[in-house]
């Protein structure tokens, strides 16, 4: 056990050596021991001095190497996990301003291992402090740069700001966006020139020594990444001003050869090959953004490149240069402005033999990868992770010669083609690469357009697929002798051009895969499983969906085969046959027999028991929970009873998964629950109210992953057992405080206060009312934010409809007198227009109206001014489309970066919650109709009053439209 516990936080030798064998305990094999260890760091990290103390042992060049780097990976997490704030300051200021003091000098004179570790959390502090709240960061480093006696220290500020910078290869394009790059290109763009051309200087009076080389290159390849992410968004004026210093010296690197920078190992990428490769993406940005201003420099690279591409190997070391020059031509030979350069056929015929052809076929490092590593090589082949690769850029390239020469690149291609095809077919087993190269040329010659769900929307007129696929792939696909490369190159074409072509000939080919989905070849099967599930959710105007009788015959083999195939080694936790096993079971539903659904359950449940001892295929995991709530839904909507043979078998799965705290699971098990929870009848099982203190547990609420699941659980327990939960109503309302307070999670605050307005009866909830308010009202002043005021108006457009008006504004003016008229003025009436969801705009709706309308306290208090503008605000929000707007001044949270190892959530869409109205069967569908209605009942109770305050407050327009809604409900006219 830990024996050491700080008894404060002071920077002394006894904290120093507790922090160090608390680390060191994290790193040991015995789980127990770690995770104890990882619990007591959790506990203090928050505490003054807690970094400070952190950063120091990380410097101490006396400790153990080890423990420094572990100790600079656990700041790097704590800095994600706490350094932003969100309703809470986790870490105290002068700790944040002492760690941006020291962490620069520390990262610097560390070694490479840890030095990459506090990079990073520079890194995640500049994301949220820098330039504002760290305006000297970049002076620090331009500082520490010009004064560096060695290229270590050159090459660390480097590093720290390519982290710092290559967020703006991806960040949207905003005005705060472009003030920071600003700031950054007038402190940091001269420096670095400078820093550019010395190096190349250095670079040439070195090129003998090896070690020297090899520091100076890493710096050129940190320096072009930079050029990079500096250039992305827009071209800057400094660069515009000063191409020369930079793309000349470009040039001659491109065609430098020093056999010392070159590695001995044929899949080791070399400093000269990075930097090569890196010079062709910054050529290619220019060539596609900026051609004008590129246009003088060219030609030159042109030549550059193409001479390149001739006289590199296909050695895998090569293959990201290779892959990167390949796209610059790419993007060169798919603008019209450049087509003249590739007009010549003989340039094309070049072209398409030097260079399109070699790398489209496949390498043997390519057939150890299809033999020995199938899911990456899948990855890369199906799913498109090779960005990166040799076939890739080289198909990028024929669609961008397809662009402007369609025609004369299909005619050169068909020759290549008729070649490759006729040696295949007279030499089977020696020639199939020519056959899959074949394939793959077509592929990319044909696809014009495609999406992730369809495949190829749009193909070249001039390739006829419905023949290609008749003649050379059919056949290939139900030959038990085909090579299972070539078989699978078949397989992916029909899954590519499933949308273009013949429907029956698709969905015919069915018949073809479903064995397929049981050869013992993981490729294969992987596949033929992806194209199914695929073809099962295609709906286009001119391909109807695939039916359930058009499946049936093939479903008892289909599901044989999947189980099957995860009895492959290798293939047990296979996403691709999971994922074709929910789709299948979605588009069968209530046809699947009774004693299928049980054995496909039983099956289910053992291989989610299976997987709880090591859970780590995600996909696989999502679609193994998307199955089962399918299966739920499909079988228990029409009759609950069904739910009972689905607890029984879960529930004991699910309570080990919750025992065990197995976190990648837990949201699951929550929604399946929510689910469950949701089909029954009540009362509900006691199972389920057995399980709810545990729901309340402080820790459950600390994981954002668990946040919304565990929300809609808390819901369905509200909506089906409310008085069991009024007896722990303190803890729920504990819960709703600390959702509310954050800025990420506040509406999850809301659904859940809107659940327990809408079901726990009111005399359980009036004692706690004044308290929300109060709680509501607070984090309004200290945090107030769009999403913020759109829910608070629904929830007080549900409280008057639930509880009624008179009591919203009691409770409201009983926190400050006449607060009620000012929420009217600076939050009902300006931001009514905000409410955005069928849902929420029904409630908004029912609510206001019934602000207005009953009782009579807007009409006989002070708050008569406001009636008028509250209805006038009302018709606008009928007639008007919704301000999706945004205050300038906003902050917005970023929710999508999970601090740490958090898991995080995803939603089962089979298990989703449809929304549901709480006024239904209550209020009429129509609210301008329930308008009208409660207006001529508010007339008839104060009889002359109405129509004084409609004509001398309400605009003419409104008015126009009341009166329709008034003819809409056949009422003539208001007392």
């Amino acid at each position: 056990r830990i024996q050491i516990l700080f008894e404060d936080m002071e920077i002394s030798a006894a904290n120093l050596q507790g922090l160090g064998q608390s680390l060191e305990k994290t790193l040991n094999p015995d789980m127990n021991l770690r995770k104890e260890a990882e619990k007591f760091l959790g506990s203090v990290e928050c505490s003054k001095n807690f970094p400070i103390l952190l950063l120091k042992l990380v410097s101490m060049e006396d400790a153990e190497m080890k423990i420094r780097i572990a100790g600079a990976v656990y700041f790097k997490n704590m800095v994600k996990r706490n350094w932003q704030i969100d309703g809470t300051n986790k870490i105290d200021n002068e700790d944040r301003n002492e760690v941006k003091r020291l962490i620069v000098d520390i990262m610097l004179s560390s070694p490479e291992s840890v030095q990459r570790q506090l990079s990073d959390a520079i890194t995640a502090i500049g994301a949220e402090d820098f330039p504002e709240q760290w305006p000297g960061l970049i002076s620090e480093l331009v500082e520490k740069m010009g004064t560096a006696t060695n290229f270590a220290t050159v090459n660390g500020v480097l590093q720290t700001a390519h982290s710092l910078f290559k967020r703006y290869r991806y960040e949207m394009k905003s005005d705060k966006l472009f003030t920071e790059i600003k700031f950054v290109l007038e402190n940091f763009a001269e420096p670095l020139t400078l820093l550019f051309e010395k190096t190349i200087e250095l670079a040439n009076n070195n090129a003998s020594d090896k070690q020297a080389l090899k520091i100076i290159f890493n710096s050129l390849v940190v320096i072009s990444k930079l050029f990079y992410s500096l250039n992305y968004q827009d071209l800057p004026e400094f660069f515009e001003d000063n191409m020369e210093r930079w793309f000349p010296r470009f040039l001659p690197l491109l065609t430098l050869e020093n056999k010392l920078l070159h590695t001995s190992d044929s899949e080791e990428v070399g400093l000269l090959e990075m930097l090569k490769s890196q010079i062709c993406e910054n050529v290619a940005l220019y060539a596609q953004k900026y051609d004008e201003e590129f246009a003088p420099y060219l030609q030159k690279f042109v030549e550059a490149v193409w001479n390149l591409l001739l006289s590199t190997s296909q050695e895998v070391k090569f293959d990201l240069l290779v892959s990167n020059a390949i796209r610059f031509l790419s993007s060169v030979a798919e603008r019209p402005q450049y087509a003249e350069l590739f007009k010549d056929e003989g340039t094309l015929r070049s072209i398409c033999e030097k260079i399109i052809v070699p790398n489209m076929k496949l390498r043997e490092s390519d057939i150890e990868l299809f033999e020995d590593n199938p899911f990456q090589y899948i990855r890369a082949d199906m799913e498109g992770s090779d960005a990166e690769t040799r076939r890739r850029a080289a198909s990028d390239l024929v669609r961008a010669l397809c662009k402007c020469q369609e025609s004369s690149i299909t005619t050169i291609f068909s020759s290549y083609l008729s070649y490759l095809i006729t040696g295949y077919q007279n030499e089977r087993s020696k020639k199939w690469i020519d056959k899959e190269a074949a394939i793959y040329i077509v592929i990319s010659l044909a696809v014009r357009t495609k999406t992730e769900k369809h495949g190829a929307t749009a193909s070249n007129e001039f390739v006829n697929l419905n023949d290609f696929f008749n003649n050379h792939i059919k056949s290939e696909i139900s030959d038990a002798t085909s090579n299972p490369i070539v078989r699978s190159a078949c397989i992916k074409y029909l899954t590519t051009f499933r949308s273009t072509m013949n429907r029956d000939l698709v969905v015919g080919s069915i018949s073809l895969l479903a064995p397929l989905v049981g050869d013992k070849c993981i490729v294969v099967h992987s596949y033929a499983a992806t194209a199914i599930e695929k073809i099962l959710i295609i709906k286009l105007p001119n391909f109807a969906p695939v039916t359930p009788q058009e499946l049936a015959p093939h479903y008892e083999l289909l599901l044989n085969n999947i189980f099957s195939s995860f009895g492959v080694e290798g293939s047990n936790e296979n996403e691709y046959l999971m994922k074709l096993l929910m789709r299948s079971v979605s588009l069968m539903k209530e046809q699947l027999p009774p004693p299928l659904v049980k054995n496909l359950s039983s099956a289910l449940t053992s291989k989610l028991a299976e997987i709880c001892k090591n859970p780590c295929k995600p996909h696989f995991n999502h679609y193994l929970f998307e199955t089962f709530s399918c299966l739920i839904r499909s079988t228990c909507f029409k009759d609950p009873a069904n739910i009972t043979e689905f607890e029984s078998s879960l529930f004991p799965v699910f309570q080990d998964i919750l025992q065990k705290d197995v976190t990648e699971f837990i949201p699951y098990v929550f929604q399946v629950l929510s689910l469950m929870l949701e089909l029954q009848k009540q009362p509900i099982p006691p199972q389920y109210m057995m399980l709810f203190p545990f729901l309340l547990t402080p820790l459950l609420w600390e994981r954002p992953g668990s946040i919304p699941p565990l929300t809609r659980l808390l819901q369905a327990f509200i909506e089906k057992n409310a008085s069991g939960v009024s007896e722990q109503i303190n803890s729920v309302l504990g819960i709703f405080q600390k959702l509310i307070a954050s800025k990420s999670n506040d509406h999850y605050g809301f659904y859940l206060i809107n659940s327990m307005i809408e079901h726990i009866e009111r005399r359980v909830m009036e004692g706690s009312l004044k308290s929300v308010f109060v709680l509501l009202f607070q984090r309004m002043t200290s945090s107030k934010t769009t999403k913020f005021i759109k829910n608070f108006i629904v929830f007080m457009c549900l409280y008057a409809g639930k509880l009624g008006t008179q009591s919203l504004i009691e409770t409201i003016d009983s926190l400050q007198p006449n607060l009620f008229g000012n929420v009217l003025e600076k939050i009902f009436i300006p931001e009514l227009q905000r409410i955005s969801g069928l849902t929420e705009k029904r409630i908004v709706s029912v609510g206001i109206i019934k602000i207005l309308t009953e009782g009579s306290s807007l009409l006989n208090s002070n708050l008569a001014p406001y009636w008028p503008k509250l209805l006038n605000s009302l018709v606008r929000f009928f007639e008007e489309s919704e301000d999706d707007s945004v205050p300038a001044d906003e902050h917005f949270v970023e929710i999508d970066d999970t601090p740490g190892y958090q898991s995080a959530f995803c939603q089962l869409v089979f298990a989703s919650k449809g929304s549901t109205d709480p006024f239904r069967g209550v209020v009429t569908d129509n609210p301008k109709v329930f308008l009208a209605q409660s207006l001529q009942k508010l007339s008839t109770r104060h009889p002359g009053k109405l129509m004084p305050l409609i004509q001398s407050g309400v605009e003419t327009q409104a008015v126009q439209h009341l009166q329709q809604y008034l003819d809409a409900a056949n009422i003539h006219s208001l007392n």
